[in-house]
């Protein structure tokens, strides 16, 4: 896995991540993306590493907030 950190506007800060995942989990989220038009790749991968960690015990308020909005926003 690879990480890069990239500056975003307004102070907040991301990452570029490069990781190898199963065929059958990308293929899953191409099907995903392809029948949910106003998704993108990035909105999944952040949704689904939020929820792993807020499920795992991850206390940080940024993470629970992105889990809560992956959650409750309309998309």
């Amino acid at each position: 896995m690879d990480l890069y950190r990239d500056p975003s506007p307004a102070g907040a800060s991301s990452i570029s991540l490069e990781a190898e995942v199963p065929e059958v989990l990308f293929e899953g989220m191409r099907d995903f993306l392809r029948s949910h038009p106003q998704w993108d790749q990035y909105s999944v991968i952040t949704s689904a590493l939020a929820g792993f960690l807020f499920q795992n015990g991850c206390g940080d308020h940024s993470v629970t907030q992105h889990y809560l909005d992956g959650l409750f926003l309309q998309r």
